[in-house]
């Protein structure tokens, strides 16, 4: 176990980099990228410098727990934001709901697939018969859950479970799919917009999975002015726009 934790705090330490007196360490779902790039981009020079660490949920959520230096995470989903919570890492009152999103099927830019129903032989189709379909790992990606939870109420989980390229995170499955090593991918609505390499090729319906919500909490024994200043900033007017310029949505909107 101690091996364990260390390697993990290890890797957070080697992706974020050292830290600064001052600077807040953010770690945040891999979907939330370019737009918190574009919020720090954003806010006044004085406010002092940010650090992110992006991965999935699941992954940052184990870093923190096993000690890495975190003074703020954003979670793709409620299930890794409680995974802390009742660890008592979370520092009590902080924790919001600050956005949502969309799950779509994404294909390569130049596929043959402009628009796909959601069906057994519609998906069976557009595979072909060696194609896999790209997703977050469902036993612990947010945006693979998510995509579990859509197509076992869809009626289609049976038929793809063994047709999945199972990656790391969201952004991860994307890129199997702009590179076209996937003819199909299940994202969310925000990450195909963030690339010019696929389309969008079916919208799951709101009512087939889970509403998907970005939780945000300060961690625990690292409630600084700093980092309590950024997650105001981020749940204000200026970086709600930028959330929104991205195809994010009001978390109590819906898809």
């Amino acid at each position: 176990m101690m091996k364990w934790a260390a390697a993990l705090i290890a890797l957070a330490l080697a992706v974020a980099g050292p830290a600064r007196a001052g600077e807040v360490s953010v770690f945040a779902a891999a979907s939330l990228t370019d737009a918190l790039e574009d919020v720090a981009e954003a806010r006044p020079a004085e406010a002092g410098a940010v650090r992110f660490s992006f991965a999935s949920s699941s992954t940052l959520a184990r870093q923190i727990e096993a000690g890495a230096p975190a003074d703020l995470f954003l979670s793709a989903d409620a299930q890794w934001m409680d995974y802390l919570d009742t660890r008592g890492l979370l520092a009590p009152g902080t924790r919001r709901n600050l956005l949502g999103n969309a799950l779509v099927v994404v294909a390569p830019a130049d596929s043959p697939v402009t628009e796909l129903s959601l069906d057994a032989e519609s998906l069976a189709a557009a595979l072909g018969e060696k194609g896999f379909l790209a997703v977050g790992d469902p036993d612990h990606v947010p945006a693979g859950i998510y995509a579990k939870e859509a197509l076992e109420s869809l009626g289609l989980w049976d038929g793809l479970a063994t047709r999945l390229a199972r990656a790391d995170n969201v952004r991860a499955a994307l890129v199997l799919v702009a590179r076209g090593e996937a003819p199909l991918g299940i994202v969310y609505a925000t990450d195909a917009k963030s690339s010019g390499e696929v389309k969008v090729v079916a919208r799951f319906p709101a009512g087939s999975h889970t509403p998907i919500v970005y939780p945000a909490a300060l961690v625990a024994g690292r409630e600084s002015a700093e980092a309590a200043a950024f997650l105001a900033f981020l749940s204000g007017a200026q970086a709600r726009a930028i959330f929104a310029a991205r195809g994010f949505l009001d978390p109590d909107a819906g898809p």
